[in-house]
């Protein structure tokens, strides 16, 4: 795809996927979300990608949705906008569905849509610059399809605070809140968010794939049905070349060479 609305970069198993329409603070436009879902389901299925970074050019990680797009929908039938959600909503599905771990790295406001898109991602950095929120009450909006998201990031009572209030929160306040896990200074957001890349690209692939499947398919299973699921990777994870390149390796005392099998 010929990107317009990102900037897509891999270095050293480490994919770099950038927000790239600083003028409009990174509003999800329809093009975004189509670019954003090829993104990172072609890095998803790319054996050169072990993790990937989420951020945002300019001010802003992203502002959340399209304004001016927003207006046309409301000349729209129930059908069309029932078609325009099946094109779009995909998005957030993504982040259950990938096996390779998206960090965000929030450089400043994720508002709405962006928020989502913050909590989305399996772990989150935020800059001491960066400010969350669930604004769309305030526009007389919804935030339906990211409350999910926001819900398992922050719980059901914080999630209800965040989206009745259409609160702004600093960065710190989001950590409290448990949308992300650590704040570092603004300088240093990137720096620290492709440390972490590298640390988990540096791990077994197959494992880290195989963590992330246990984590999101068992997230709604009852007990018993859980561990049969995971029991059955546990042989796939111990009959695998990569457990015994670790093995071998740690004894050995020298760097693992993965091979993701």
């Amino acid at each position: 795809m010929d990107y317009r609305e990102l900037v897509v970069e891999v270095d050293d198993y480490v994919a770099t996927v950038t927000l790239n329409n600083p003028e409009m603070r990174n509003p999800l436009t329809n093009r975004l979300v189509e670019e954003l879902m090829h993104a990172l389901s072609a890095l998803d299925a790319d054996d050169a990608v072990r993790a990937i970074v989420l951020t945002g050019s300019g001010s802003a990680f992203c502002a959340g949705g399209n304004i001016q797009e927003f207006a046309a929908t409301l000349q729209k039938t129930a059908p069309e906008l029932y078609k325009d959600a099946r094109r779009s909503t995909p998005l957030f599905q993504l982040g259950s569905q990938v096996r390779t771990p998206l960090i965000a790295a929030v450089n400043g406001a994720a508002l709405g849509g962006g928020c989502g898109l913050a909590a989305m991602c399996h772990l989150a950095l935020a800059s001491d610059k960066a400010k969350f929120g669930t604004t769309e009450l305030k526009l007389g909006l919804v935030p339906f399809v990211i409350l999910p998201w926001i819900r398992r990031a922050v719980g059901e009572r914080k999630a209800l605070q965040m989206m009745l209030t259409a609160q702004v929160f600093t960065a710190q306040e989001a950590k409290e809140l448990g949308l992300v896990h650590k704040v570092v200074a603004h300088e240093e957001l990137l720096q620290q968010a492709h440390w972490l890349a590298r640390q988990i690209a540096s791990y077994s692939p197959l494992a880290v794939g195989l963590s992330l499947n246990a984590f999101y398919t068992t997230e709604q299973a009852g007990l018993t049905e859980a561990l049969d699921y995971l029991s059955t990777l546990r042989i796939v994870s111990f009959l695998s070349e990569d457990l015994r390149e670790g093995s071998r390796a740690f004894l050995e005392k020298r760097k693992p060479e993965w091979k993701g099998r």
